[in-house]
């Protein structure tokens, strides 16, 4: 019997080995196929022309997607699939540098005739980068060349980036939307409290809203204070801006926002005519009489339109900034960290701990590299991850080499932990800074899973023994410890602005407890030394490092083949079925909806511990 048994087990054995033989063998046969059907599609693939620029033209300048400062990489599956499937989805992210060193180059380029901007596809962008680029067109208007907007219907952002065109024309269908600056959130306690989910909420600061939405059903009293009064800062700039350019008065546009309906009844409704009328426009233009308009200007191409000259094209055979620099010499050091501050290594668009701090120490460590510029855009996230970055910083200091910080629309939390030990920090007016405050949120679903019929029960040698089990209630000595740790978290936060801004600790506490300032502000606080752009940012850092001849160049991480293979599949499936089958409208409810709980899904502190800015929904 025995022997029976062992030959019929040797029998399953030997099945067994079979089956994962030919899954094995399939699975490697699929694999083949696949790379087969990506070779043949990239082969097939006609190979890129040379870019060629027509004699003269407009240069388009069609900003399309989120307006970034690092790119993400190109999937070039994506591309094929969309180019033969016909989906014209154009760019995701425009970087924000290259727009610049486009207009730059438009200026003083023969072949550039006038700049026509396209804005009816600008996604996410920051105020102080619509400001940075409209400086740009005013500087291109020295050269006696025109700026011509047109749109069939202006956003906000992009009206005020038209706003510094010579020319503004509105489609006669459409509309011209000035209507103001809010910061909405949606809250989530009694959904959270009907899931009979228990989230332990732990924080330091009057005005560290980040955890509100899971806590309130509304936005709170304080925050709504402190939000109002940077909200009004930016919204005055705004005015102040397109009043400036449009030589309207202030008042006027006011009146145009404020009493929009009695404004309209005065049109009968018609809103491209009540935008003519207010003077926010130069003049109503169909599409055909638009053509014709900028083939007098152009001259005409072959097809019969004007002539013309595509932004990505152009951006081909002109210098870019800080990757086209000189060889080997002095150079400034530019490293980018933008998104949410995450433990470990992270991709472009999330600032790594380790990714960042490697980027950090390669400065250093480079000699020819003689100063270093960080520029920030984030609102914060994992305060190890922040410490992480700035112990690299204070390593890196030791080389006796100037480090400035740059900061983007938001700089806050997290953002403003990395940068306190700078030698100088810029900002611009209307970046977000601050929010000098940090918070600890932990779920336990032991409710939840009691409605469900299930319990967790059993022993332990200490109260701790249980450890963050999500399935239990958090124990009172756990409860404790994590305040007290959250306690010495903040009084760690204070200390390090303290001694890296050089202020008292009665100083600091003063823009602490969460608090958000605009630029403006927190350079008359103390916490900003200068305002200005990432180009004077780092003309200081050649200043401090005594140099005269430079280059700035960015530093950035390699990419390994395991990372080329990622990119080159991520996303390919997602994106060809969301711009195929789902409304983009569907698209921005469901990302407005999930914004907050994927900012708190994705937070991998060790300690749980957080030093973030949750400002999602400030709609330009």
């Amino acid at each position: 019997m025995k022997d029976l048994i062992h030959s019929i087990v040797n029998i399953f054995r030997w099945i067994g080995k079979v089956l994962t033989g030919f899954r094995i063998l399939t699975l490697n046969l699929a694999f083949l196929v696949v790379l087969f059907f990506l070779f043949s599609s990239l082969s097939s693939y006609p190979p890129q022309k040379e870019v060629k620029v027509s004699s003269s033209g407009a240069l388009i300048l069609k900003l399309s997607g989120d307006i970034v400062e690092e790119k993400r990489a190109t999937d070039p599956v994506s591309s094929i699939l969309n180019d033969k499937l016909g989906l014209n989805t154009g760019p995701s992210e425009t970087l924000f540098q290259d727009i610049l060193d486009i207009i730059g180059a438009a200026g003083s380029d023969e072949k550039v005739t006038c700049i026509l901007l396209d804005l009816s596809e600008l996604g996410t962008v920051g105020l102080n980068q619509l400001q940075i680029i409209g400086n740009a067109l005013t500087d291109f208007k020295t050269s006696g060349k025109k700026i011509i907007a047109a749109e069939d219907y202006y956003q906000q952002k992009a009206y005020y980036l038209a706003s510094f065109a010579d020319e503004i024309y509105l489609n006669p269908m459409g509309a011209v939307d000035l209507h103001g600056l809010g910061a909405y959130r949606l809250y989530f306690k009694d959904a959270i409290n009907r899931l009979k989910i228990n989230y332990h909420i732990f924080r330091v600061g009057t005005f560290k809203s980040a955890m509100e939405p899971i806590m309130r059903n509304s936005m709170s009293d304080d925050a709504k204070s402190q939000n109002m009064a940077w909200l009004t800062a930016l919204w005055d700039t705004i005015i102040t801006d397109i009043a400036r350019e449009r030589k309207l008065s202030k008042e006027t546009l006011r009146g145009y926002t404020e009493n929009i309906a009695s404004e309209l009844a005065m049109t009968k409704g018609d809103t491209a005519l009540l935008a003519l009328e207010t003077k926010l426009v130069d003049g109503l233009k169909t599409r055909e009489e638009l053509r014709n308009y900028l083939a007098q200007l152009t001259g005409k191409d072959p097809s019969g339109g004007f002539k013309q000259i595509k932004m990505n094209d152009y951006l081909k055979i002109i210098p870019r900034s800080y990757i086209d620099s000189p060889g080997p010499g002095s150079s400034i050091g530019i490293i980018i960290a933008e998104g949410t501050i995450l433990n470990g290594e992270q991709p472009i668009g999330v600032i790594g701990g380790d990714t960042t701090g490697e980027l950090i120490r390669k400065a250093g460590q480079d000699s020819d590299i003689k100063a270093l510029v960080l520029r920030i855009n984030s609102g914060g996230g994992s305060v190890f991850a922040s410490e992480v970055i700035r112990q690299e910083i204070l390593e890196y200091k030791k080389s006796g080499k100037p480090l400035v910080i740059s900061m983007g629309s938001m700089a806050a939390s997290g953002g403003y932990w990395i940068a306190a030990d700078a030698d100088e920090i810029w900002a611009s007016p209307v970046t977000l800074t601050g929010s000098i405050g940090i918070f600890a949120a932990i779920p336990t679903f032991e409710k939840s899973l009691s409605e469900l019929g299930i319990y967790n029960d059993g022993v332990g040698t200490t109260s701790l023994a249980a450890a963050l089990d999500l399935t239990q209630p958090l124990s009172p000595p756990l409860k404790e410890s994590i305040q007290i740790t959250l306690l010495h978290g903040y009084d760690q936060f204070l200390g390090i602005v303290g001694k890296g801004r050089a202020m008292s600790r009665e100083e600091v506490e003063q823009v602490a407890e969460g608090r958000v300032f605009d630029g403006a502000t927190a350079q008359r606080l103390g916490l900003v030394d200068n305002l200005g752009t990432m180009k004077d940012a780092i003309a200081s850092a050649a200043g401090l490092a005594g140099l005269e001849n430079y280059s700035g160049r960015y530093i950035r991480k390699p990419l390994t083949v395991k990372d080329e293979i990622l990119q080159l599949f991520s996303g390919t499936i997602s994106d060809w079925l969301s711009s195929a089958i789902v409304p983009p409208s569907l698209l921005t409810a469901l990302s407005r909806l999930l914004a907050p709980i994927r900012e708190i899904l994705f937070f991998n502190d060790p300690k749980g511990l957080y030093a973030h800015c949750l400002i999602h929904d400030l709609s330009l």
